[in-house]
């Protein structure tokens, strides 16, 4: 089953997993988008039928990496986490 917030979606079972995974619930992965110094990268590696993307953003003090698509209008959230090296990304300043 698809669970939608706005302009994101994602599948309430992967959520659920996500959660026991990396605590880390789809509604709080969705804010990193808000965040104006957010970075998005290709996901190269799971680029399969549709091209997938990391948005790396700070929400609620975390740094945040989340693992997304673009569905139509939508954002199709896969899944979320404070990975290292999301955060060595973010911090990096851009040349």
């Amino acid at each position: 089953m698809d669970r939608a917030l706005g302009s994101f979606v994602w599948n309430a079972a992967k959520e659920r997993t996500n959660i026991r995974k990396h605590n880390v619930d789809f509604t709080t992965a969705a804010k990193v988008f808000s965040d104006a110094n957010r970075k998005i990268f290709i996901d190269s590696k799971h680029t399969k039928k549709e091209q997938r993307f990391f948005c790396i953003g700070k929400v609620e003090g975390k740094i945040l990496t989340v693992r997304f698509t673009y569905r139509g209008k939508k954002i199709r959230i896969f899944g979320a986490g404070n990975w290292r090296k999301g955060r060595q990304y973010y911090e990096k300043k851009d040349d």
